[in-house]
C-alpha cells in the first residue's frame, strides 16, 4: 500500500535531501525531512516512524547525536547512517549505537530503497520472534514467560533479568550481541553500573549453561557476547 511506511530523513543539504525525499515517496514512502538533527528529533517525538535516515555532519545535532536521542525513546527503531566520511572509526561508532546500515555519499539511490526493503523485512521477523516465548538451547528447554529453564528434568527458576538477558542470547543465537543493545533493552541504560551488573547476570548464566558443555557465553571484546552452540554454523 502506497506510503505505508513513514521514514524520517535528516539531511542538511537542503537540495540532496529534496532529491532524496522526492525518490522515497515516488518508491511508495512517506518522508517527513528535517534540515538538522534538533528539528528531526521534535519531529521523531511526534510522530511514529518505521525508518530513520541520519546525515552524519549536521549542524545544531549530528547524527550520532541524534541516533542516541532517538534509541532512548524507541531502542527498535531501524536507523541508516548517510555520510561523506568513510573512515573505519566513524563506521564503527554507527554501528555501535544500533545503526541497520551505513551508506557513504555517493550512492545508487536504488539500492538505498533495496536496503531499506531489506531492514523492514529483517524488522518484521525480529518482531515475530520476540513474541516466541519457548525456545531450545542444547539440551536445555527455556520458558522465557515461565522464566524456567530445564536439562534432564531439572528445572532452574531464573530471575527476570536473567530470563531476559537469556532471551536476548538465545535469539541472536551463535552471533554476537551488541553490549549496548542488552543494556538498553532490559536496564534502559548502558553507564558503568548497568554495565557491571549485566556482567554478574553473565556470570550468572554462565553456571546455569555448565550443564550443558556444547553451550557457552563468550565475552567479544569490545563488543559484547554471544551465546555460542557447538556444531552449530555461525557467522
Amino acid at each position: 500500500m502506497k506510503n505505508e511506511i513513514n521514514i524520517l530523513l535528516v539531511e542538511d543539504e537542503t537540495n540532496f535531501g529534496a532529491v532524496m525525499k522526492n525518490y522515497l515517496e515516488i518508491s511508495d514512502f512517506k518522508v517527513k525531512l528535517c534540515i538538522n538533527g534538533k528539528i528531526g528529533l521534535e519531529e521523531f517525538k511526534n510522530d511514529n516512524y518505521d525508518l530513520c535516515i541520519l546525515d552524519v555532519m549536521m549542524p545544531e545535532m549530528d547524527g550520532f547525536t541524534l541516533a542516541k536521542e532517538i534509541k532512548t525513546i524507541n531502542s527498535d527503531i531501524p536507523i541508516i547512517f548517510l555520510t561523506a566520511k568513510s573512515l573505519k572509526e566513524d563506521i564503527i561508532q554507527g554501528y555501535r549505537l544500533g545503526a541497520d546500515d551505513y551508506i557513504t555519499k555517493p550512492f545508487d539511490s536504488e539500492l538505498l530503497i533495496y536496503k531499506i526493503h531489506a531492514i523492514l523485512s529483517r524488522q518484521k521477523g525480529s518482531t515475530k520472534q520476540n513474541k516466541l516465548t519457548s525456545f531450545k538451547i542444547g539440551k536445555f528447554s527455556f520458558d522465557s514467560n515461565l522464566r524456567i529453564l530445564t536439562i534432564n528434568n531439572k528445572e532452574e527458576k531464573l530471575s527476570p533479568k536473567e530470563s531476559e538477558l537469556l532471551k536476548l542470547l538465545t535469539q541472536n543465537l551463535n552471533q554476537i550481541l551488541p553490549r549496548e543493545n542488552a543494556l538498553k533493552a532490559i536496564w534502559g541504560d548502558d553507564n558503568f553500573y548497568t554495565t557491571r551488573s549485566m556482567d554478574v547476570y553473565i556470570t550468572k548464566l554462565r553456571k546455569y549453561l555448565k550443564a550443558d558443555p556444547n553451550l557457552s557465553i563468550e565475552n567479544i571484546h569490545g563488543s559484547g557476547f554471544r551465546l555460542l552452540e557447538l556444531n552449530t554454523p555461525f557467522n
